[in-house]
């Protein structure tokens, strides 16, 4: 009943946009810390195009409302829209996701969390996705890394492996330079293979003291294209904003 009205409610939404299939690794995706703030609340755009060859236009765009409803638990709801080149953009999917901080392994400093998400898709099965957060903070630097397994719920359909990864460190203010990769793992019996994967330089900056003590966090960057991702396009341009405030 749940899932009929999503799909009816979202389908108005679409109105008569046509069908697409993007699924670069790294469009409209960030990489997720492992910590975890209470009573703030989010408010965010995810953009990714790939550029040049095959998909040259092709691109995905996450908008994503979340809480952190305590030091441990933060819980999201999204709205996942992608368009092909010269097509209109459509809904492609609706999702929940939840992190919940496992805290700190011993005296290393790595935070580790847990990250679970339902995905209502409305041209194909629904599937589930479960990702190993960590992370790591000292001084100015900060390094990420997503494993990652998701799983359509279509009969027969194994589990697809894959990562995102991220290291930026600060150097002026809020200003900050690194690196981020995204990129597919294969299956359980088919680990590592050759597939595709992404790998660039992101900029990151924050303005503070907007309205509610909010933050607004920017990040941009270009992820080149290397593997099997080289077939279809040159790389992905990214940007992401983020509005954060106390609730």
């Amino acid at each position: 009943m749940v899932r009929t009205f999503w799909r009816t409610l979202l389908a108005g939404v679409a109105g008569t946009i046509a069908t697409s299939a993007l699924a670069a690794p790294g469009v409209g995706e960030k990489v997720y810390g492992a910590q975890v703030e209470a009573g703030v609340s989010e408010f965010e755009a995810r953009y990714g195009r790939l550029m040049g060859r095959a998909d040259d236009g092709e691109d995905g765009l996450v908008l994503e409302a979340a809480h952190g409803f305590s030091s441990r638990f933060y819980g999201a709801a999204l709205v996942e829209l992608e368009r092909e080149a010269g097509e209109h953009r459509e809904v492609e999917a609706v999702s929940v996701e939840g992190i919940y901080a496992l805290g700190q392994i011993g005296q290393s400093g790595i935070d580790v969390a847990l990250y679970g998400e339902y995905e209502v898709r409305l041209h194909d099965a629904d599937a589930i996705e479960a990702k190993l957060l960590l992370e790591k903070r000292a001084g100015g630097l900060d390094a990420r890394l997503n494993l990652i397994a998701q799983k359509s719920l279509r009969q027969g359909d194994r589990v697809q492996l894959g990562y995102a990864a991220s290291i930026d460190q600060a150097v002026l203010g809020d200003f900050r330079l690194g690196a981020a990769a995204f990129g597919e793992l294969g299956t359980f019996r088919d680990l590592a293979p050759h597939a595709e994967h992404f790998i660039g330089p992101i900029a990151k900056t924050e303005f503070e003291g907007l309205p509610g003590r909010g933050e607004l966090e920017l990040e941009t960057g270009y992820l080149f294209a290397l593997d099997r991702a080289r077939d279809d396009s040159r790389g992905q341009f990214r940007l992401l904003l983020e509005y954060e405030f106390h609730f």
